[in-house]
This record gives structure tokens, sequence and C-alpha cells, in this order.
């Protein structure tokens, strides 16, 4: 049996999206499942002057189509407490204090308290001071904040973002949340390569070409607009997601899975990362905004609503990273990331070296390559040479798939729900650490700079296509080609 987790949550933007759409449902399920049950309570605070019965029927409504029974959500629901609260005002921690006592009698949980800060990161610091003067924060149990993105808009912003939350909390006390590494694909890629020796003895220089890791997004920036046109595709994704997922395919094996070390092989991996300059910036980096579609029916992102009609904010990024390491030497790992393209599609692409040999030479056969589906597709699937049927040793390609089935997809835990429950076990892994976040800036600070002082125009691309032509002319001087075209799948 699951072993039920005590503790009260206290969610700063409690009336929001973030809580409506993956909070209350991650809580919900891990509540189906056991590992939340009696001794557990919520309190969402906003600025909105909610009752607990409207917030309660709030929380029904955000688990409508995961409930077991009436009952079960009813019963679900009852747990959770509101109080209307402006951030800035002491007395109302003071409030909050008093119910968050009287609730952890209540329900027994022995002063273990995780606090969400579902909110702009300008208000994290004067959340935590307060938590921590109004004494929210309890001596005979567990507290953990957790944080949403963006950690600042560079190296600068968030160190100073960092200190002033770490006035408060122990660094182990932080939980920086990067939900692609709650994805079910993303945990996976460890499990892949170091459970598996035939995919570990060919995981380097000797064997592999190129990596190539695409995050592709069909819609634009939607209500996100004034966030977006302050962030661009850069910072929104790049510094986060891509350099996470780039750490885990190329670090080397941990001593074992641990929080510890995990982060100490992630690093090694980031310090390793070849340095920029202007030239390698202006070379190796494309960026790029949608124009109005080619149908004319998908407007641009000049158009979008609060979106300045003369903003130079990048939609879409393509770039290449290298390693100054012995296991990655000379191998490029690719990247782009970008808005209203003509797919949803997550993947890694692995390419292989064609090796020649006195039996066939490169123009007979194809690379091998091994692609990892990280969403919504989820799965494996790598394709080799064989013979072709008939007369003669001509050779064709055959492919090895194994993806999820939807239901499999359906029932696998949601990223939010794996880490909520990972910080309940205080488990720190697949969270972002402050020295992944710091080296993330550091490298991602070169490119906007240069970017910032540069008069070269972006690249455009008409919303719904494949991304700018430049993305291309990226790998094609390098001699290879982007695995996963759109156009063709």
């Amino acid at each position: 049996m699951n072993q039920a987790n005590k503790a009260l949550f206290i969610i700063f933007g409690g009336t929001g999206d973030l809580a409506q759409r993956k909070l209350y449902p991650s809580l919900y399920r891990l509540y189906t499942k056991g590992f939340l049950k009696e001794n557990f309570a919520v309190i969402g605070t906003a600025r909105r002057e909610w009752s607990d019965a409207h917030y309660q029927e709030v929380v029904r409504d955000s688990i409508h189509s995961l409930k077991v029974s009436d009952e079960h959500a009813l019963e679900f629901s009852s747990h959770f407490y509101y109080q209307a609260h402006n951030v800035k005002d002491t007395e109302h921690y003071n409030t909050l204090k008093k119910l968050a006592d009287q609730l952890d009698g209540k329900y027994q949980i022995d002063g273990n308290r995780i606090f969400y800060l579902s909110m702009s990161p300008t208000f994290f610091g004067t959340i935590t001071k307060h938590l921590k003067s109004q004494n929210l924060v309890t001596e005979n149990g567990f507290n953990r904040v957790i944080i949403e993105k963006p950690f600042g808009t560079d190296y600068e912003s968030s160190k100073a973002l960092n200190d002033e939350i770490l006035e408060a909390f122990e660094s182990d006390e932080l939980y920086r949340i990067d939900h692609y590494l709650g994805k079910e694909m993303v945990q996976n890629i460890l499990t892949f390569r170091f459970a598996n020796p035939m995919i570990e003895s060919v995981w380097n220089n000797h064997f592999i070409s190129n990596m190539q890791i695409t995050l592709s997004e069909e819609l634009g920036v939607e209500e996100r607009a004034e966030y977006y046109d302050k962030s661009g595709a850069l910072r929104d994704m790049i510094q986060n997601h891509i350099m996470q997922i780039f750490s885990l395919l190329t670090m080397d094996a941990p001593k074992s899975l641990s929080t510890n070390e995990v982060r100490k092989q992630k690093m090694l991996v980031l310090s390793a990362l070849k340095e920029l300059t202007t030239e390698t910036v202006q070379s190796d980096f494309v960026r790029g905004q949608y124009t109005r579609s080619l149908d004319n029916k998908l407007c641009g992102y000049r158009e979008e609503e609060k979106v300045a009609d003369d903003s130079t904010t990048e939609t879409y990024v393509a770039g290449k990273l290298e390693l100054n390491n012995e296991r990655w030497n000379g191998v490029p790992v690719y990247i782009r990331t970008g808005k209203k393209l003509a797919k949803k599609e997550a993947q890694i692409n692995i390419v292989f070296k064609q090796i020649e040999s006195s039996l066939f030479s490169k123009g007979d056969t194809a690379p091998n390559i091994l692609t990892i589906y990280l969403g919504p597709s989820e799965g494996f699937s790598i394709t080799l040479n064989e013979k072709k049927i008939g007369l003669g040793m001509d050779t064709d390609i055959m492919q090895f798939d194994h993806l999820r089935t939807e239901s499999m997809i359906q029932e696998s835990p949601e990223a939010y729900e794996k880490l909520l429950l990972d910080c309940l076990n205080g488990d720190r892994t697949h969270f972002a650490h402050w020295e992944e976040v710091a080296a993330s800036w550091k490298f991602v600070d070169k490119i906007r700079t240069t970017w910032d002082a540069s008069t070269n125009k972006l690249a455009t691309y008409p919303a719904g296509t494949a991304g700018p032509e430049a993305a291309n002319n990226l790998l094609e001087k390098n001699g290879h080609k982007w695995i996963w075209n759109p156009d063709q799948h």
C-alpha cells in the first residue's frame, strides 16, 4: 500500500489557471491513489473574495472528468480552504498563520508545509520573507517552497531572486518546477541510456554523428502575449526545458539516481559547454518570428493582441550546442523550438555515423537513427538497414517502433502529479537546481546580449510552417539535416 503523506499545501495564486488546470487535478490523482488520505489540507490564497464553499466548488469543477464519484469528489474538496490575501499586507500572513495552525491540528499534519508560489516571480521575495517573519515556517515539520518559471530574466535577476528566497529558506527546501522534468519520457532518458549496455556503449562521439532536440508548438502566444513579448523563445524554452533535456542526453552515468549525483553529472556537462563568442552566436543560432500564414487564416506575431507592431521578440530559435569533453567532442547537438509551427511535437533524434566498409559504401546505406518521442506520442523508434527483398544485395530501411498506446498515455501520471509527489517525499532529483539554472542563464545571456546588439533582421516564417529556412541552412553547412520534418510526416 502507498505511504500516505501528511502535508498542508498553501497555494499562492489559488484562483489561477495553473492551479485549476494542473494542481488540483494532480492532487486529486494522488488522493485517489492513496498518496494523500486524511492528513492533508489545502489553503488557496489570492486577491479575490471567495468563500470556502465557492472555492471547493471550483476545485470539484477542476476534477470533474477525473472523479471516482460525486461523494469522493466532495470528500476530497472538503480538505480545501480559502483566504483572500494581499501578498504585501503583513496582517494577512498573521490571519493565514492562524488558519494554517488550526488546520494543522484538525488534520494532524505534524507541521509539514508546502508553499506553492503560483504567481509572478516579482512577489517571490515578498512572500518568502513574510512566511519567515510571521512564523508560517514551522519548527516541527518540513517546510518546502515550490516556484514556477521564469526564474528571472537573466543570470543577474535570477541570482537576485534566488538570494532573496534563500534569506528565508534553505537551498534544499526550494523546489524549482520545470514540468518537462516531470514528463514520463524525459524521465525515461536516464533509464533508457544506463539500463541498456548496448545503448550506452555506443553513446559517444565514436558512433554518434549528431543529436537533435525539437520542441515544436502549434499554438501561438494565446493569452500570454504580455509575458511572452518580454521573454521570447530563448528565455521561455531554451534556458530551461531544452537545456535540461540536453543535460540528461549528454551527462555521464551518475553513481546513483540520487539528487546530488544526478546534479553533479548534469553540472559537469553544462560546465563543458563550448564558450560562445559574438561570431559563433551569429553563425550557430537562428532567431525567427512568425508572420501571417500562407492561407491568411493565422495572424502574424505582430498582429497578436498586446504585441507591439514593431516587436523584435523571437518566436523561434534554432541553434548548435557543442561540448568540450572526451565523450562528445565534435558532436553537434542541434536544438529548435518555436510557436505557430506546423505541428505540436517534442522529440529527440540521435543520428549515428555511417561507417565506410568494403561491403557497403555510405551511399548504399542510410544512417541509423534513434528517435525518442516525448509527446504527444510517447515511445521510441529506431531505423536500421536491411537487405531489400529480391535479387542482388541492395539495401532498404527497416524501422522498429515501440510507441505507447493512447490508453497507456492517459493512465500514466501527469508531470505535475509526479513532481508534487516528489516534493512530498523530499526528492529534488527532477527539479531544476540553482547551479543548473545559473549555468544555463550564463550561456543563454551570451546569445541574448549578441542578438540585442545586432542589427541583423529576424528570420521570418509563415505561421503553420516548419520554421525559417535559415534553420535548415544551419545544419546543411555541416552536412546534416533535420530528421523530423513536419512536411513529410
